[in-house]
């Protein structure tokens, strides 16, 4: 799915525009074990009580794709007879309403989620139907010709509050405000079928997760018999270690700076250009960098290998993963100095007299403590 798809989806998730009639759910406690279900009509319910569930629900669809929303694809021969699939199929067939597949869902993700203490599960399922979309890009309301039928399922935490005094308004007192258990947002989920194209990809699933660096594995192996990606926290530490383990003596600060400017400009350039497709990195795109750093043909062959053997030579990576474009960070075990991306010739190495040194020029504005100090030629020049 592409960042256009699932923003279609996502505005969906307000009480006039989606056709959800119903949301299923229930809780689970500490020991894995459901004490309780539930399943009330939207239409029943106060106007912000179904926004807040509809919220909860769509903050499933959130975040960055390759880090937080993970494209999943099935064998064809589990779409023609796995289990797992099969019961993906019964809950959207059946528009929730297979008590038994239903069950078996919940039981699922009870069992094998790691999540702390209690949390619920919530179920909706929607019929969208598709409006169509001219090549200008204008979409006709009233000219569906596609009905997207999908689930959607959040995994939330519900942790318990702290007492705490509070303003009571229309008594104009203060009372104490005894804990409570609130739900808090999803910490994982899924959407099913894909979509892809703007049409139902029985081959696919969307799956959320809220930690970059858990993507809850064992969720995806009991749901969908998958191999996910390696979280995207994990992608980068190996990102890292594959630069410097290949690099070697070459792995210098103008090297990696290129790397950084490279990957940021390419991030910069697909959001400027407002492109559909996910981005991603190849293992040649970063060969040309280095290549281009002047870095030894050798350093850049072991660089290939290590990639190969840690990613896979095919495997190309999303490189918000690999590198942050808002950041750039320099550190020592005593010293951090986070530079502005942009201003990176502010900063270089040098060897004074036999010392490393990490050099920052400041022209203007130097502060110590939120003090405003002074640079003065008596403060010695190199």
């Amino acid at each position: 799915m592409n960042e256009k798809e699932v923003a279609e989806l996502r505005r969906r998730f307000r009480p006039e525009k989606s056709n959800i009639t119903r949301i299923r759910g229930c809780c689970v406690n500490e020991k894995r074990e459901i004490i309780t279900e539930f399943s009330p009509s939207l239409a029943l319910m106060e106007e912000a009580e179904a926004e807040k569930f509809l919220g909860t629900l769509k903050k499933t669809l959130s975040g960055t794709l390759g880090k937080n929303l993970i494209d999943l694809s099935f064998e064809t021969q589990q779409v023609v007879s796995s289990e797992e699939h099969r019961l993906l199929s019964r809950l959207r067939s059946s528009l929730l309403e297979d008590e038994e597949a239903v069950h078996a869902l919940y039981e699922r993700i009870a069992a094998s989620v790691r999540i702390e203490g209690t949390f619920l599960i919530l179920l909706a399922c929607d019929k969208y139907d598709v409006p169509y979309r001219a090549k200008d890009g204008e979409t006709l309301e009233d000219g569906s010709t596609e009905t997207f039928t999908y689930i959607l399922c959040s995994v939330c935490p519900i942790k318990l509050t702290k007492p705490a005094l509070s303003y009571f308004v229309t008594q104009n007192e203060f009372h104490n405000l005894r804990e409570d258990w609130l739900v808090s947002a999803p910490e994982a989920g899924f959407l099913f079928p894909a979509f892809d194209g703007r049409c139902a990809n029985l081959y696919g699933a969307l799956f959320y997760t809220k930690s970059a660096s858990d993507n809850h594995p064992e969720l995806i192996d009991a749901l969908f018999r998958v191999a996910p990606p390696a979280p995207a926290d994990e992608q980068r530490e190996s990102f890292q270690e594959v630069l410097a383990e290949s690099l070697e003596k070459e792995c210098s600060l103008d090297v990696l700076q290129a790397v950084h400017d490279k990957l940021s400009g390419l991030i910069e350039d697909h959001k400027a250009n407002k492109e559909e497709e996910p981005l991603t990195i190849s293992r040649e795109t970063v060969r040309q960098v280095l290549s281009s750093c002047g870095v030894e043909e050798e350093h850049v062959a072991a660089f290939e290998e290590r990639y190969n053997e840690t990613f896979g030579k095919e495997t190309e990576l999303p490189p918000q993963n690999v590198v942050n474009p808002k950041q750039f960070e320099v550190r020592t075990p005593d010293v951090t100095i986070r530079v502005n991306p942009k201003r990176g010739d502010l900063i270089e190495t040098r060897v004074i007299n036999g010392a490393k040194y990490i050099l920052i020029r400041a022209d203007e504005g130097v502060e110590v403590n939120g003090v405003q100090i002074f640079i003065t030629p008596e403060d010695g020049e190199a």
